[in-house]
């Protein structure tokens, strides 16, 4: 069946929607496949071929091939749309399970289709076209800077306007607080995610995102894109606080400055694009304790003490200045924390220094005790940074006789006192072991054999409640001791426990 119109309607969407041709004419075919279908009583299934050079189409009636079905006598479920292999084969010997057979059918008119169905399906195809044209267009573009015009603003959300019929979408989180939007506003946000969503907002846009700050001193500050600088991190507050991180590629440039610009132009420019935020620039330093006293900033740092296992540090700061460290609801802190990555936590400079004499006396008590030393010696270890009694048995003697006043006789004697205290607490705890004895309510406990009893007394666990303290991770170190086990030992220790409650 010819049908020139067909040809004339992909032109038309093709040229007027910038999509291809063949997107159009896959949409004329559901078109008239769902005008066929409707034809029929019951439902079939039906398949058009649109000649793409000439607009003639074919119409097929299609089946499934099936095996009988035994439970309706060999026939088939559903007549309208399956067909029986042996029916099949009439046709196509080689028909096999799973196949599709078809015949041609008489086709509707293009001209008499339903107008407003074949325009839906040929509208939908064609947005699902240009949706798919979107994300394709900005998949390599996230992570960037986008500029758009405020196009319409639902409860609090924001679409932006981006040209060319692209629209991109705010969430109200991603909006900085009490930040005034109004249609018609031109704005600046990062692109964090692109998503094929069949409906809805693909573009996702953020205007809190550290990484927007980023990319504006980018746009701001030449430098940064000719390498000079590198943008090291940022935290935001956003619309009150910032902090940025940068550092100079060139010794002979301050980063700082270069980031301020001219009488504080350049950070004023990124600031009023972030409704006001107030921008620190922080210089970054290779030394984490120095970078993080510069995060700090304005704040003083009298001294710090860095807990390498826990990844913390512990600022101390005067009194009078404790409040501009901690910031307004700990922000200055938080935004600190956040660019530098440690845990920080801000302590009166005043206790600090009694917590840490505390400390150095209770460790100079530990070495007049155990090492047999006048608290003069003890006192100069603690120092020089020892801390335990395994540091002064096993550090090299050549870092302990860089010690002022130390000689390699009273090194050697101190390192043999160590270990000989190290060899008796050692055989102190091993005895301590070996003389336990499980309590009686362990041996009869439910579950429980003698050899296992002793196990756990040598381990510390003496009584029921010493076993019901524990997790089922300790257990599972003793011999033939698994998960299922650990776990029902625990709970029967723990049952006297549930008794007390309930009798309460």
């Amino acid at each position: 069946m010819a049908n020139k119109e067909i040809l004339l309607v992909v032109d038309v969407f093709s040229n007027e929607k910038a999509i291809e041709k063949e997107v159009v004419f896959q949409a004329i075919e559901s078109a008239l496949e769902m005008a066929t279908v409707k034809r029929y009583a019951t439902p079939i299934k039906a398949r058009v071929e649109i000649d793409r050079k000439t607009g003639d189409y074919k119409t097929y009636r299609l089946w499934d091939v099936v095996a009988p079905n035994s439970e309706i006598n060999g026939d088939v479920e559903f007549p309208g749309t399956q067909i029986l292999l042996d029916v099949a084969r009439f046709d196509n010997p080689d028909a096999q399970v799973g196949d599709m057979a078809q015949e041609e059918i008489e086709s509707v008119e293009f001209g008499r289709i339903a107008a407003q169905t074949a325009k839906q399906v040929i509208i939908h195809k064609v947005r699902e076209a240009e949706r798919k044209k979107i994300v394709d267009a900005y998949k390599s573009r996230v992570g960037e800077l986008i500029t758009g015009v405020v196009k319409r603003i639902e409860k609090g959300s924001v679409y932006l306007d981006l040209g060319g019929h692209v629209e991109a979408y705010i969430a109200k989180e991603d909006m900085i607080p009490r930040e005034s939007v109004r249609v018609g506003d031109r704005i600046r946000g990062y692109l964090r995610d692109v998503r094929s969503e069949p409906r809805g907002p693909q573009l996702f846009v953020s205007r809190t995102a550290p990484e927007l700050l980023l990319a504006l001193f980018r746009l701001e500050v030449p430098e940064v894109g000719e390498g000079l600088i590198t943008l090291m991190g940022a935290a935001r507050d956003p619309g009150s606080r910032a902090k940025i991180a940068v550092k100079s590629n060139d010794p002979r440039l301050d980063p700082v400055g270069a980031c301020v610009g001219m009488r504080g132009s350049r950070v004023q420019s990124v600031s009023n694009e972030l409704a006001g935020e107030r921008v620190d620039i922080i210089l970054w330093n290779p030394n984490e304790a120095q970078y993080v006293i510069n995060a700090m900033s304005p704040a003083e740092i009298q001294s710090i003490v860095v807990d390498e296992d826990r990844h913390s540090m512990d600022l101390a700061v005067s009194t009078e200045n404790l409040s501009q460290a901690i910031g307004r609801g700990g922000q200055n802190v938080r935004l600190a924390t956040q660019l530098t990555g440690w845990e920080l936590n801000v302590i009166d400079a005043s206790k600090a220094e009694a917590n840490s004499e505390a400390e150095a006396n209770k460790i100079k008590d530990l070495f007049v005790r155990e090492l047999d030393v006048d608290e003069d010696i003890a006192m100069t270890l603690v120092e020089v940074g020892f801390n335990t009694i395994e540091e002064i048995a096993y550090v090299p003697v050549s870092e302990m006789l860089e010690i002022e006043g130390f000689d390699e006789e009273l090194v050697n004697e101190l390192r043999s006192r160590a270990k000989d205290s190290l060899l008796i607490s050692a055989i102190a705890a091993e005895e301590k072991i070996e003389t336990n004895e499980p309590a009686q309510d362990l041996l009869e406990m439910e579950g429980m054999d003698k050899e296992l009893a002793y196990e756990l007394a040598g381990r510390g666990i003496i009584t029921m409640d010493d076993l019901a303290e524990q997790s089922i991770d300790d257990l599972l170190s003793l011999p033939e001791m698994d998960e299922d086990r650990a776990a029902k030992l625990i709970m029967k220790a723990r049952e006297p426990w549930f008794s007390e409650e309930k009798g309460k």
